[in-house]
């Protein structure tokens, strides 16, 4: 029995009249979901797909995701900031930057302090 006293055999008929579909997506191994600051990875979830009036929508059900912090995306724009503030190569700039995680200050006081 369901809560609310709610056979599962009713439950699947109501759903059926409503043009409700759920149906499980199986032999799910990992589900990640990615951000721009990194990706949460769901391991051996559990995901079911419900379709209604042409929409589908996924439930994951599992244990807690893991997160994955993403590398700083560096744009060109910076690099050639640091590089000319700091009068070193693009390559030197970037190590930089990726070192201060994006930070321009810090990349900049970073290589004036190498001198």
């Amino acid at each position: 029995m369901l809560p609310g006293g709610i056979n599962p055999k009713q439950m699947k008929a109501m759903m059926k009249k409503m043009g409700m579909e759920v149906a499980p997506i199986e032999n799910v191994i990992s589900i990640v979901i990615t951000t721009p600051e990194g990706r949460y990875v769901f391991d051996e979830a559990e995901v079911v797909a419900m379709t209604m009036q042409g929409a589908t929508t996924y439930q994951i059900s599992g244990g807690e995701p893991r997160f994955e912090p993403g590398a700083a995306v560096i744009p060109d724009e910076d690099v050639a900031l640091v590089s000319e503030q700091a009068s070193v190569s693009s390559d030197e700039a970037r190590a930089a930057l990726e070192a201060a995680d994006g930070d321009i200050a810090g990349a900049i006081l970073a290589l004036a302090e190498r001198e």
